[in-house]
This record gives structure tokens, C-alpha cells and sequence, in this order.
């Protein structure tokens, strides 16, 4: 991730396996051939991070029964550790990193100590759950903190919590010593080395006015770390796009088919999308290249055949002066730039000179 020299493409597969392990190694096969650099689950126990009568959001009312409890919803969509082990093997086999967020403090223990994932992944909702932000930080893992649905303040007090946490402070985890470390030098330095801030609007679909790219540029500056872009729009423009404002890393979420049963999958890429997706990432980030304005290697080939020399637009007899009349800009550009034109009016002709013939100085 950090340091990685390419945008970190992570495709969220998400709950998008709907509980099947099988289903869930179709969407490992999807992202390593779509050449995303990880695929992406989710790690809960159902009851550690859902009371019984928490209710659906809108958009998963519309997706999925409006009368089932999302505890019902979710416990249907979890996967054992079990199931973990065989992801994770799958994902080694082929070649892709098995990345997951995990969305309880057991779960975070089972990714680092059985899994040793090499990066934790915080979800927006997961952004003021100070517990979860210390374990993350206290293992010393580099840490992707998505910030849908937070203000700049609200990502700055998760940043003190990460701080706090890597610096392995003994003090008691409190707002105050969480800010000290924050402002200080050693959280500061410790927080550009294993921080990533992923913007993110949380709806599913987002509506494209409120995507808010600009954003982007705004928390870099904010918190001088790297800034990446978890999209939850349709189609790639804006995933692609984002490429261009510097994104660090992507996120998408991807299913095998947008007509499944569950929460996520109308708002995700089908595979054939997903690879045209990493395909044309791939080539924004190739084609932004220098930052200097200086012709291409290729260019150079094309520079004399494109421009254009001052040439006589009828026959010149030595002695005539050069007047708008006898005067042309026409390719190649072997000759006397066109800049100069309004120099040789006036001037006479040291030789005789054919129609269309390049002038010589």
C-alpha cells in the first residue's frame, strides 16, 4: 500500500458472496484476473457488532426485505474463521493479497494473529469506534481508514486514536492524550508512514452530485497523508477519474452478478466491468506522467512534418521584396518559422524562388 508504486486497487467483494464460500472464490478469481491488487471481504460476528433491533438503512430496505432486521440480514452474510482460512489460502493460490475489515475487536484478533493480514481496513462506520482504532494501531500495521459520513474534525480525532496507538503510549486512553499524540512530532511522522485516508460518500448507490471529489484534495492538505477513493458510484468514470486527483488507492465493490439476493450487489461492478475498470486506471496513471512540458520522444518525429515554414506562394525573382502577396505559411516546418513572418516583409529575395519553394535565410 504505502509505497506501492501504482494506485492500490482493492476489489470489495465485500458480503457480495452472500454467505458461500464457493461464491466467494468466484469473486477471488474475478479480481485476481481483472488484475486488482487485492480482494476485499468483511470479518464480523454478527453479534458482536449488531444489536437485534438495529434497523436496515434506506438502501437496504430497497434491496433486500424491508420487514427483515438487519442483525437477520447480516447474520445470514457472515463467514466462520474456518471459511477465512480457505479465502485466504485461495487468495495465495492466485496471487492476490486477502484483504478484510473487520468490523469488531474479535475479529480484528482473528485477522492479525491467524491471518496476519498485512494492512487493516476501517470502514466508515467503524471511524469513532476508538477500541477497534487503537487495536488496529497498537499492532503496528499500516491502517486504510475510510471517512464516509465524517467532517474534517471527526477524522482528525480518529488520527489521534491511531496516533496514540502506534506511538504505544502508556497513558489511559483519553480524548486529551489521544490529541497530544496527534499534534506531536513522533504521531505526526508515525501517522504519514501508516496512514492512508480514503475519502467515501456511504450510499449505496452514490448519486454523482454527491460524490465531492474536490474533497480529496482538502483532507491532503488537511492532514498532509495520502488520500485514496472508495467508490460506491455506478459504472468506473468516477473511480478512473479520481486517478488524476492523486488517489492513492481505490476501492470498489464487485459482484458476480448485480441480480443476486443482498444489500450490495446493485451498486457493484460485474467482473467484465471490474476489468475494464483496472485497465483504464491503469492507464490514466501511465499517461499522467511528467510533471514537465517539454515534446515526447514520439513528437519529435512529427514536429517537422506537422508545423509549418514560410514559403513563396508564386514565383519570387531575386531583388522582390517579400509582401503579404508572395508570402505563404505552409508545411513542412524544415524552413523559416512562421513566427518570424512579419521579419521578411519587406526584405528582398537573395535568390530566385519557385512556387511553394521553403524560403532560405
Amino acid at each position: 500500500m504505502l509505497g506501492h508504486p501504482n494506485v492500490y486497487i482493492i476489489a470489495e467483494a465485500g458480503v457480495n458472496h452472500n454467505g458461500s464460500v464457493e461464491l466467494a472464490k468466484e469473486l477471488i478469481d474475478a479480481a485476481a484476473h481483472a488484475g486488482a491488487d487485492a480482494v476485499k471481504f468483511q470479518s464480523f460476528k454478527t453479534e458482536n457488532m449488531i444489536t437485534r433491533r438495529t434497523p436496515k438503512a434506506a438502501y437496504q430496505k430497497r434491496t433486500t426485505d424491508a420487514m427483515e432486521s438487519q442483525f437477520d440480514m447480516i447474520k445470514k452474510l457472515e463467514l466462520d474463521e474456518h471459511s477465512h482460512i480457505i479465502l485466504h489460502d485461495y487468495c495465495r493460490k492466485k496471487r492476490i493479497q486477502f484483504l478484510s475489515t473487520p468490523h469488531d475487536c474479535k475479529s480484528m484478533e482473528f485477522l492479525l494473529r491467524r491471518l496476519h493480514l498485512p494492512l487493516i481496513k476501517i470502514s466508515s462506520g467503524d471511524i469513532t469506534n476508538a477500541p477497534l482504532l487503537l487495536r488496529a494501531a497498537q499492532s503496528g500495521k499500516p491502517v486504510i481508514l475510510s471517512t464516509g459520513m465524517s467532517t474534517l474534525s471527526e477524522v482528525e480525532l480518529a488520527l489521534g486514536v491511531l496516533a496514540f496507538g502506534y506511538l504505544n503510549n502508556r497513558e489511559k486512553p483519553l480524548p486529551q492524550a489521544f490529541q497530544k499524540a496527534f499534534v506531536s512530532e513522533e504521531g505526526q511522522t508515525i501517522l504519514k508512514e501508516k496512514i492512508v485516508l480514503l475519502h467515501c460518500t456511504t450510499e449505496y448507490p452514490t448519486s454523482f452530485d454527491e460524490v465531492h471529489l474536490r474533497a480529496i484534495k482538502t483532507m491532503r492538505s488537511a492532514f498532509n497523508l495520502p488520500v485514496g477513493y472508495s467508490d460506491h458510484t455506478t459504472g468506473i468514470a468516477i473511480a478512473t477519474a479520481v486517478v488524476a486527483l492523486g488517489a492513492s488507492v481505490i476501492e470498489k465493490h464487485f459482484t458476480m452478478n448485480r441480480q443476486l439476493p443482498g444489500p450490495d450487489h446493485r451498486a457493484s461492478l460485474e467482473p467484465q466491468e471490474l476489468q475494464v475498470m483496472i485497465t483504464a486506471i491503469r492507464q490514466v496513471e501511465l499517461s499522467l506522467g511528467s510533471t514537465l512540458k517539454i515534446p515526447t520522444y514520439s513528437e519529435l518525429k512529427n514536429k517537422n512534418i506537422t508545423r509549418k515554414s514560410l514559403v513563396a506562394s508564386r514565383i519570387i525573382k531575386k531583388g522582390e521584396s517579400f509582401s503579404e502577396q508572395n508570402l505563404a505559411v505552409k508545411r513542412p516546418g524544415t524552413g523559416i518559422s512562421p513566427y518570424y513572418y512579419w521579419e521578411w516583409i519587406g526584405k528582398k529575395a537573395k535568390k530566385d524562388y519557385a512556387k511553394d519553394e521553403i524560403l532560405k535565410p
